[in-house]
């Protein structure tokens, strides 16, 4: 595979939002930024409830799993970010959560999907 990280990045999360969607979930805004953190994906699940996802894709296993790369130091800055966008939307009273979904996409193989619900 000769995609570079972003594209690579960019389709692992038009995957996650087409699963969300099959699931049932409403995408409510991808790439979300706020000062220099990102979030990949807002969105509402089944239940009404507003979910943080960030995606983690790659092509291999060498490192590990997509969604093991997601450290204590990212896990706080998604969770900034998220207070942010409650703070910025004006939103409160709502159940809120923080998912990751890990993409794998191997070669000569049908993409691998993990979605780590509550994930931290």
């Amino acid at each position: 595979m000769s995609e570079n990280k972003k594209d690579l990045g960019k389709k692992g999360e038009d995957l996650a939002c087409k699963f969300l969607e099959e699931q049932e979930y409403e995408i409510i805004q991808r790439n979300y930024t706020y000062e220099h953190g990102e979030i990949d994906i807002i969105a509402k699940s089944p239940d009404n409830c507003l979910v943080f996802v960030e995606v983690r894709t790659k092509t291999n296993t060498i490192y590990g799993k997509p969604e093991d790369s997601v450290t204590i130091k990212k896990r706080k800055q998604i969770r900034k970010i998220a207070e942010a966008y409650l703070w910025e939307k004006n939103i409160d009273n709502i159940e809120c959560r923080l998912d990751v979904m890990g993409i794998l996409f191997l070669e000569g193989e049908k993409p691998r999907i993990e979605h780590f619900i509550d994930a931290f």
